[in-house]
């Protein structure tokens, strides 16, 4: 039976549990987990990392921990009873954890480094704190480090602030606002400004000397030395080193590592320096030999100089190499180091050795105990420790010392008979008072312990020696009276003995004769000749000598024989024992002399304060002595004197002693009769304060008032303890006389400055210290009545002196921060004098730091729920003092703009938030009756009214997100609490007073305003916080944004009508709120949409106002990132469901599907913007969202806005093109207007025609670098025309250049055609704008399809590849995964004529091809019925695909959608004839390349030729007749007759064209080829034969190798004959169908390279299964398989859909009789429709040199037939097509330059002339117009003015006929006349459609306009190759025939207007 637990509450789970078992609840090691109930070993409860799933688990894998429990029951919250310190440790590592892993995945792997370090320190220090072993100052240190590294880790990782108190965290509900502010802003401060240390320590470590022949051991001394006052300001460390240059003792550290300590501020600066002086120990000269001397001396080595500021850029310096000099001369020896700062390179050089010392450096900062804690090792290891000369800046109570410091300066000694200087060395000792030399009192340095005695250095042959070697003798106290240092002087021989002869000594005593210490400063010793063997052991024997020639002098002393000689030293004693000084002697020894004790008293203030403090309880004990004693005549200067000292004390440097004088009047204090003198002389010199002119004295005795009063109080305590409290009231009355007469002071007015104002700010300052000794003797309200009416006494006037007012609010803050104001009893009394002063100063705006800070300090008093009566009175008095006035401080302090310094900025900021810490404080410390109260309070509706109005325009300041930095997550929260709960209350009152006629729209403007504000605050989006702090948040506070959105919904059904005052300005914050993803805040808010839509219908009839703002709010807050599909969804649905049974349903369901659909579009748009880099699916959201906005909401700004959003995508990507037409899209709406455009994006203010030329450029440049130079060209023409209509010359001189080069691009620089693939989307899990759609896009350059494919997996990483290409069925279409359809298709181009155009480059041609393309084609191929397995062509169908997009490519983006699809099934039989016509096409392009040597080499047309003819042999066009050619195939198929001669057609022109491309390969061949080509020929007549062409050889009278042209050239209209089977009839051939570009294969499909159409007549495959084989391969290309089967890329119908006419009836019947009448056959370029035989024309072959040749032997009719091959050798195969859809007959099409409208018919006799005698049939010949549009019964000749040459000639060329060509034919021009032959004429059915190069959607005609003649081509002028004008309307037969005539020059047209773009 399951339980509820009572003390089992809260555990630690010690081993994962799985949670297999019915109910099992899965835990891992470590969660934790709050237990509700149990059950034999078994617990039930739930982790708290995931609270909602709840479960069972074993109790034995459950640590339980103490924990209490809130709210019992069913929402009971667990909080562990462990340590504060160690909860947030927990939690707080449980945070970092998941974020430390994010780092790893970002790769910050510094920080992910770094923060893995502390979490182990944090782990390391919790293991100490829960061991519970700590000391209590242990554990204190260990909370530090953690509370530390916890603060370091949340800063870095962006985490919030921890408020902490004593290193645990605060709860915000225990403590007042402000003081969580302090501790915030504390936190805050000690991050961002670290507090500068005022001392600093310098760790110096001596590694080694590098010396190149050491061989001695040597002294290294370190000290600082100040080069700015010239002198040492700290001790020596010394250490020495072995003969190595390595220290002596290595395991010693404290002999080689030392710490400079107590370094001021001021003495971090760079003329500060380190010097080193080394001294070695060995004989006398470096170079001697070993046994020249056993002695060692101490002897000068060299010295090294480091700047400290090489350290204040970088605390540590390791590994420096010091350089180290030597002085040129010994005697400067002494002064190196300054040489060497000041750089004087004469007196020093570089030692001979190049010595070099290595030293490690580091600078610490701070107190040195904190040095000690955080260095612990350093300190544990050992370092010495090297203090400053002196006291240190400050000097502290308990510190004992009394160290002697003596300079050993130096000396003047005489030769002594000798005849060189001496050696002299100096040996030290130090006496005691019994002549017994003190034992280690000698100390060299820090780094070696004391000695016994000193050597100095030797100084070579030097008499007048200097040593400056400084020395500490830290000597006892008891043992230096009667001690004296005693000097003794001695000859350093350099001979073999090496002796040390004595021969002189000094001595100083250290305590004088008048026992006073040794003074400081230099003292010149007297130098006392002695014998070599003196023994000076016994000091009494020299002691009575004198010893120093200042003292000799001063007593006259004759002259003695040793006053020649001298000897100096200097002193400095730093002792707290000890003093020099005689005053402080003779005062302290006053009893000794009662007539010197007013002097002493006098001189007391002349003494230095440091002797002062050593003996500060000597000195006082001194002072209340004589008061006791005589306090009559003294007292007024034992007071001065003691005043004097207390104000002593106020020093920085004495600030220490402060306890000391503290515990001298607790302890020792003794004058129990002193407070009556006290009282009476500070009395005295009060009243005397308003007389006094000079007022110094009287600042001195204010300031020392406290102390006065410490000495006052416990000298009255004192006198009662001693009689029982007699005189109590006469000490109540000269306390109150004194009151009284300190009030009369503070009184007294004065303007100005005067000295009475300093006085009274001088007691002012020192007054509230007074507060808590009045506290001992009087009762708590008798002191605040007592300070209350000494505060009331101060002027209120706000004019006097500023500073005096500073002073009074400084007073009154120390008045709310002192002992006395925490009592409530003493609160009520002061409080009402502290507002009113307060109140005065916020009223002038004066001194707000200092009011802030007394406002912080009331507040600070007040906890949370105190619902003491005390408290509640005194929030009254506050709200009604200060609440306005605090919110008018507040917009004024917000209002002003902020200081530019950063230290004023930071006070802004804390003046800023303390008051609103005040203001929030205040807020929550009210009632409900405090809010009636207010409210209650204001008479007018006005006045309530403006009071709603600031208070609601605070709150938004302080929900302002500057207001706190950005990590005071938990003063946000609070603040927010506040704001909500005053809210709540307020709007009430707004209720009641401000609707209906009261309607006030402002106010509810603000309120509105405010909550939505509120609600979008990012500290409240609780979805981006931790789980553990929004569980923290939720458990605290709830979730405030929907408390406030039901208060919105609320107070907005009360509005009524007054609704309409808010449509639709609150739409866009409504919606603002409605996007934040918080379920139950959006169904609170969603249904006022409804409502506004409501009203807003009921006031216009419509609502298009709701509209249009939720439109434009909608994109700016979703691109911010707000808003999501759910909210999508839901807006739908609510939205919905609300408006079903309104009137005005149906436009409401259109506004919500609009909207709807704009969030589809938006959401997509912003998750593509996500990624990272430019791809298709960002253009083409773009795309999608900017088409929304121009087709379907008509927002022309935002349309703009997204246009170049777009084209930035473009340049980014590179898509330059895209980019050129995006632009285009702003260009085409604006006009060549001069009205002006205001500055929009990156636009400046400028005219509309500025802005369009500024696009017309940049659009060129784009096309440019696009190499889309076509469409370049059409916008040079535009802006030139606007140039030259402003006759800007210089301009459209440019622009006509530019359009130059870019005519020269088109023809010199290479364009690759790019493939288009096919791409469709499936399944909902795309983006809407893709899902199951189909797109086309065009590839990048050189991607072919396995590239593209793979670009698209990897922008769709989640997407699967279809492996077929077939349509995909509903279930693929409603999957919840991404499916990806990839195959490559073809484009049909739509501008035939360029492409069919004859003698256009291929550079031109290639554009047309691949440019402004709408429909593309994909072939099937499949068997349908039996499939032969002898002939599987007789059953091989094909299934074309026809795509036709929404927009032609390129455009605006490289993809766009398919907008229809077309399927038509092609039969056998006309995929046979397709196959056979484009393997026509690709054989006249490579044999018309081979001519005009377009080819680098032959081998393309050979290996076409071979696969052909090869292929035909083995059977390839067999396979044809087999299949089609069959009686049975025609019997069963009769109406494919007319197709099946097609396909005959088509094989016979095939031979031909084989023929002639055999006779153009022997040109070409080259040798060794030729066997090839050998074998080609005798495969071609074989394959002859297997067609039935026995009789062709025949007919061929001449080799078309023989002309020397090149190629034969016919006439374009001439008729090539075929043979008939029966070789009897001269047969016209029918044309192929033309088709403008050559064989395309997919580089991906190798598996179908050799395609359909190859295989068909090539037969390179065995079975056509090979080459059709429909089954998916698995990998991507197979996908390519299919689509490049028909590579031909126009027609995408069958042949019978392409007009064919059928056969007749009587001939279909006959296989054979395949002679149709000329009516019934087509005409083309190729195959024009024949004469008449009695009319017909014959042609002359002609041969060598251009002559006519004929056969005698052939008849007319065989003469006829023109043995070279039809005309697709004279236009590359690129003619127009000549069938219009509909099967009309039409005449060859000439293709006429773009820019014409006139008929080119003039060029009949200057082109084409026919020459006399050329034709045996005479006649006359109208001519024709040759219109593409128009139809014509064929004459024989077609006056094309493209062509040149001779009609009758049979000559053709592939180039055009130059000049001289053509002039052997003109003169015979006039001579021949033609017939003519014509039929009845019918329009063509179906225009071209060529969309304009640079145009995206328009396809209309446009009406060309002429140039002026003067601009008009010549007419004899061969067109240039220009881009035709594609949108040119072709001519129309009536306006052709109106004009056929007409020999006008052809003018040229103005470039199409641009200005609808």
């Amino acid at each position: 039976m399951w339980i509820p637990t009572e003390h089992e509450k809260y555990g630690v789970v010690i081993a994962s549990f799985r949670g297999t078992v019915p109910h099992g609840l899965s835990l891992e090691i470590g969660d934790t987990v709050q237990i509700l109930e149990k059950c034999d070993g078994w617990y039930r409860g739930f982790a708290l990392k995931n609270p909602n799933i709840k479960g069972i688990f074993p109790s034995n894998y459950i640590h339980l921990k103490n924990a209490c429990v809130k709210n019992k029951g069913q929402f009971e919250m667990v909080i562990p009873t462990e340590d504060s310190v160690i909860t947030e440790m927990t939690s707080t590592l449980r945070d970092w954890g998941t974020m430390w892993k994010q780092l790893y995945v970002r790769n910050e792997g510094d920080l992910f480094h770094r923060l893995w370090h502390i979490m182990n320190e944090i782990l390391d220090l919790r293991r100490q704190v829960l061991v519970g072993h700590l000391t209590h100052d242990r554990m204190k240190d260990v909370k530090r480090h953690i509370t530390a590294r916890l603060d370091w880790g949340n800063e870095q990782l962006g985490l919030d602030l921890v408020p902490r108190k004593e290193y645990a965290m605060v709860d915000p509900d225990e403590i007042s606002i402000t003081e969580l502010y302090r501790l915030m802003e504390h936190r805050h401060r000690k991050k961002d400004t670290p507090v500068p240390a005022s001392s600093h320590h310098l760790f110096v470590q001596m590694k080694s000397l590098m010396c190149s022949n050491l061989g001695e051991e040597l002294e290294v001394i370190f000290s600082l030395f100040d080069s700015k006052e010239n002198r040492p300001i700290s001790e020596r460390f010394f250490l020495r080193l072995n003969r190595n240059g390595l220290p002596k003792c290595p395991e010693k550290p404290e002999r080689h590592c030392s710490l400079f300590v107590d370094l001021s501020s001021s003495e971090l600066r760079k003329d500060i320096y380190i010097t080193v002086h080394i001294i070695r120990i060995g004989r006398m000269g470096a170079g001697e030999k070993k046994n020249a001397c056993n002695v060692q001396y101490r002897r000068p080595f060299g010295c090294a100089v480091l700047s400290i500021a090489d350290l204040l850029a970088g605390d540590s310096k390791d590994d420096l190499i010091l350089k180290v000099y030597m002085c040129n001369t010994e005697s400067d020896w002494y002064q190196i180091h300054e040489n060497i700062i000041k750089k004087l390179n004469v007196r020093y050089n570089l030692t001979g050795s190049n010595a070099g010392l290595a030293v490690s450096l580091q600078l610490f900062h701070g107190d040195i105990e904190q040095i000690r804690r955080d260095y612990t090792s350093m300190f544990t290891h050992g370092v010495s420790i090297t203090r400053k000369l002196g006291f240190s800046n400050i000097i502290m109570p308990g510190e004992m010392r009394n160290d002697l410091y003596i300079t050993i300066e130096r000396g003047e000694f005489e030769k002594g008979g000798k005849s060189v200087a001496r050696n002299v060395e100096v040996m030290m000792h130090i006496v005691d008072s019994c002549g017994q030399i003190l034992k280690d009192f000698i100390s060299f340095g820090s780094g070696e312990p004391p000695a016994s005695k000193f050597h100095s250095f030797v100084l070579y042959h030097n008499n007048s020696p200097r040593w400056a070697e400084l020395l500490k003798l830290p000597i006892p106290v008891d043992k230096f009276r009667g001690a004296h240092i005693r000097f003794e002087f001695r000859h350093c021989s350099t001979k073999e003995k090496g002796e040390k002869k004595l021969f002189g000594f000094s001595f100083v005593p250290l305590i004088q004769e008048n026992g006073r210490t040794l003074p400081d400063g230099t003292h010149e010793l007297i130098v006392h000749k002695c014998e070599e063997n003196t023994n000076l052991q016994d000091s009494s024997r020299y002691l009575k000598l004198p010893f120093s020639k200042g003292i000799l002098l001063g007593n006259n002393h004759q002259a003695i024989k040793t006053t020649k000689e001298s000897f100096w030293i200097t002193s400095f004693l730093c002792s707290t024992k000890l003093t020099q000084n005689g005053d402080m002697l003779d005062l302290l020894k006053w009893r000794a002399h009662p007539d010197k004790i007013a002097g002493c008293l006098t001189k007391l203030k002349e003494i230095d304060g440091s002797e002062i403090v050593k003996f500060l309880q000597d000195t006082l004990d001194t002072l209340f002595g004589i008061l006791d004693e005589n306090s009559q005549k003294y007292g007024s200067k034992v007071f001065d004197s003691l005043v004097h000292i207390i104000n002593l004390l106020q020093d920085s440097k004495f600030h220490h002693f402060k306890p000391v004088m503290d515990t001298y009047i607790e302890s020792h204090f003794a004058g129990a009769l002193a407070y009556r003198d006290l009282i009476k002389v500070l009395k005295w010199h009060v009243d005397r304060v308003t007389d006094m002119e000079i007022q110094e004295h009287i600042h001195e005795v204010l300031k020392a008032q406290e102390y006065v009063f410490k000495y006052i109080v416990q000298s009255r305590r004192l006198f009662s303890l001693a009689t029982g409290g007699q005189n109590e009231e006469e000490f109540r009355c000269c306390i109150q006389e004194l009151l009284m007469s300190i009030r009369f002071f503070l009184s007294q007015e004065s303007k100005g400055a005067s000295a009475l104002t300093q006085s009274q700010a001088v007691f002012l300052c020192s007054f509230p210290a007074v507060y808590s000794e009045l506290l001992k003797l009087f009762d708590v309200r008798e002191v605040a009545n007592l300070v209350h009416d000494t505060l009331g006494s101060l002027p209120t006037i706000m004019h006097v002196d500023e500073s005096l007012q500073a002073v009074k609010l400084q007073c009154i803050g120390k008045t709310v921060e002192s002992q006395l104001y925490t009592h409530p009893d003493s609160r009520y009394i002061l409080l009402p004098v502290v507002l009113h002063h307060l109140h005065m100063h916020l009223q002038e705006q004066k001194d707000l730091t200092m009011c802030a800070r007394i406002l912080s300090n009331i507040f600070c008093f007040i906890k949370k729920n105190s619902s003491e009566k005390s408290v509640l009175e005194e929030i009254d008095v506050i709200v009604n003092s200060l609440l306005d006035i605090l919110l008018r401080t507040i917009l004024e302090i917000t209002s002003r703009p902020q200081p530019s310094g950063s230290a004023m900025r930071l006070q802004f900021q804390d003046v800023t938030g303390e008051f609103v810490s005040c203001l929030l404080s205040l807020l929550r410390q009210m009632t409900d009756r405090h809010y009636q109260q207010l409210l209650d309070r204001f008479s007018t509706k006005d006045d309530l009214r403006d009071f709603l109005l600031q208070i609601f325009t605070v709150f938004r300041i302080l929900i302002r997100p500057e207001m706190f930095p950005k990590d005071w997550t938990v003063m946000r929260l609070v603040a927010n609490n506040v704001i909500i709960t005053t809210v709540l209350y307020l709007s009430d009152a707004l209720r009641k007073n401000f609707l209906n006629e009261n309607f006030d729209y402002k106010i509810w403007d603000s309120y509105f305003y405010l909550a939505v504000i509120f609600i979008n605050q990012l500290c409240l989006q609780l979805e981006m916080f931790t789980p553990s702090k929004k569980k923290k948040v939720l458990e605290k506070y709830g979730d405030m944004r929907v408390t406030m959105g039901c208060e919105i919904f609320s107070m907005w059904q009360n509005l009524g009508e007054h609704k309409l005052h808010f449509i639709p300005a609150l739409i866009g914050p409504f919606l603002e709120v409605t996007l934040i993803p918080q379920p139950d805040l959006r169904n609170v808010m969603i249904p006022i949409f409804h409502d506004m839509m409501d009203w807003e219908q009921r006031r216009s009839g419509n609502f298009k106002q709701v509209e249009a703002k939720l439109i434009d709010k909608l994109d700016s807050l979703m691109s911010e990132g707000k808003g999501d599909e759910t909210y999508r969804e839901l807006f739908n649905s609510i939205l919905l469901k609300k408006i079903e049974r309104e009137t005005w349903r149906e436009s409401g369901v259109s506004l919500i599907a609009t909207v709807t659909r704009l969030m589809e579009r938006l959401l997509d748009y912003r998750d593509c913007m996500k990624m990272g880099e430019v791809d298709g699916k960002k253009i083409g959201c773009t795309v999608s969202l900017l088409n929304f906005y121009k087709t379907e909401l008509n927002k022309e700004e935002m349309y703009i806005r997204y246009i170049h959003k777009l084209y930035d995508l473009h340049l980014k990507a590179q898509n330059f093109t895209e980019a050129g037409y995006t632009l285009l899209l702003y260009d085409e709406l604006l006009e060549w207007s001069d009205r002006p455009l205001r500055e929009f994006l990156n636009y400046p203010m400028q005219t509309e025609w500025q802005r369009k030329e500024y696009l017309h450029l940049t659009i060129i440049q784009n096309f440019d670098r696009g190499k889309c130079w076509e469409n370049g060209i059409i916008l040079c023409r535009k802006i030139a025309e606007q140039y030259e209509s402003y006759y800007d010359y210089r301009n459209l001189s440019k622009m006509r250049m530019m359009e130059a080069s870019l005519y020269d691009k088109i023809m010199d620089q290479q364009r690759l055609e790019p493939e288009f693939f096919r791409v469709g989307f499936y399944g909902k899990k795309f983006p809407f704008f893709l899902r199951n759609k189909e797109f086309v896009c065009r590839g990048h350059d050189y991607e072919r399809l396995e590239a593209f494919q793979q670009r698209m997996l990897n922008e769709f990483p989640h997407a699967i590849a279809m492996q077929h290409a077939n349509q995909p069925d509903e279930t693929i279409f409603q999957a919840e995964a991404q499916y990806l359809q990839i195959y490559a298709v073809t484009p049909i181009p739509e501008s035939q004529e360029v492409l069919q155009r004859e003698g256009i480059p291929d550079n031109i041609k290639s554009f047309y091809k691949v440019n402004h393309i709408w429909r593309f084609r994909y072939d099937r191929p499949f068997h349908k019925g039996t499939k032969d397995k002898e002939n599987e062509f007789k059953s091989l169908w094909v299934e074309r695909t026809t795509l036709i997009l929404v927009q032609s490519l390129p455009g605006i983006s490289r993809w766009f959608e398919v907008e229809k699809r077309e399927v038509v099934e092609m039969s056998p039989l006309e995929n046979a004839i397709e196959v056979l016509e484009n393997k026509n096409q690709q054989l006249r392009t490579l044999i018309s390349q081979c001519q005009t040597r377009q080819m680098q080499n032959i081998n393309p047309l050979t290996m076409c030729l071979n696969g052909v003819i090869d292929a035909a042999v083995n059977g390839g066009v067999a396979r044809y007749q087999e299949a089609f050619f069959v009686k049975e195939y025609i019997l069963n198929h009769p109406e494919d007759g007319e197709k099946i001669t097609r396909l005959r057609e088509l094989m016979l022109e095939q031979a031909q064209i084989l023929e002639f491309g055999l006779a153009v390969h022997e040109k070409f061949v080259p040798q060794d080829m030729r066997p090839l080509h050998k074998k080609l020929v005798d495969q071609f007549f074989v394959m002859k034969s297997s067609l039935g062409i026995q009789e062709f050889s025949a007919c061929v009278q001449a080799s078309p190798v023989h002309f020397p042209n090149g190629s034969p050239r016919v006439c374009r209209n001439s008729a090539p004959a075929s043979m008939s089977p029966d070789g009897a009839r001269v047969i016209p051939r029918r044309s192929p169908l033309s088709y403008p570009a050559v064989n395309r294969y997919s580089s991906s499909s190798l598996s179908s390279q050799a395609s359909a159409e190859v295989s068909n007549i090539t037969g390179q495959s065995e079975s056509s299964d090979e080459v059709f084989n429909m089954q998916p391969s698995p990998s991507t290309s197979s996908l390519s398989s299919t689509h490049s089967a028909s590579p031909n890329v126009t027609s995408s119908a069958p042949s019978s859909a392409r007009a064919s006419p059928l056969l007749s009836d009587k001939h279909k019947h006959s296989r054979e009789n395949s002679c149709l009448s000329p009516r019934e056959r087509p005409c083309s370029a190729i195959y024009p429709i024949p004469a008449e035989p009695s009319q017909r024309m014959l042609f002359n072959h002609i041969g060598d040199g251009a002559l006519p040749r004929s056969d005698p032997n052939l008849s007319g009719p065989e003469k006829a037939v023109n043995t070279t091959p039809s005309s697709w050798s004279l236009d590359n195969g690129k003619e127009a097509r000549n069938m219009s859809e509909s099967g009309k007959l039409m005449s060859p099409p000439v293709p006429p330059r773009p820019t014409q409208t006139a008929s080119p018919a003039r060029h009949v006799a200057s082109v084409s002339p026919s020459p006399a005698g050329r034709s045996p049939m005479k006649g006359s010949m109208q001519s024709f117009t040759p219109s593409p549009v128009e139809c014509h019964s064929s004459g024989l000749i077609s006056n094309s003015p493209v062509l040149s040459g001779s009609y009758s000639s049979g000559i053709s060329s592939l180039s055009r006929c130059s000049t001289s060509e053509t002039s052997g034919f003109e003169s015979q021009g006039s001579e021949q006349t033609i017939p003519n032959y014509s039929v009845s004429e019918e329009p063509m059915r179906k225009e071209s459609k060529t969309p304009p190069p640079y145009s995206v959607y328009e396809r209309t005609l446009r009406r060309p306009v002429p140039l002026p003649h003067s601009l008009s081509i010549p007419v004899t002028a061969d067109p240039p190759a220009l881009p035709p004008k594609p949108l040119l309307a072709r001519p129309n037969n009536q306006e052709n025939s109106s004009r056929r005539t007409e020999q006008l020059p052809r003018p040229r047209p103005l470039p199409r207007k641009v200005s609808q773009l």
